[in-house]
């Protein structure tokens, strides 16, 4: 999946690329936002770091629209 690919690459570069459409959720402290597609959207949240000097992301939803119901 090429879009899990970019995010990996723009996570560890620290810097997404527009095309993945992060951002962080209204109305969500902790939780943010990815579309990658019309179909295609995920949320997630960083996690407690794993290993040391990178990000753990935890992903919470992943699917269509209706994700953003309960994220």
């Amino acid at each position: 999946m090429q879009a899990v690919e970019h995010f990996v690459h723009d996570l560890r570069a620290g810097q997404f690329r527009k095309g993945l459409r992060v951002k962080k959720m209204q109305g969500h402290d902790d939780v943010w936002e990815m579309t990658w597609a019309p179909d295609g959207r995920a949320t997630f949240e960083y996690g407690p770091e794993q290993r040391a000097g990178e990000r753990h992301v935890v992903w919470r939803r992943i699917g269509g629209h209706e994700i953003f119901d309960r994220p």
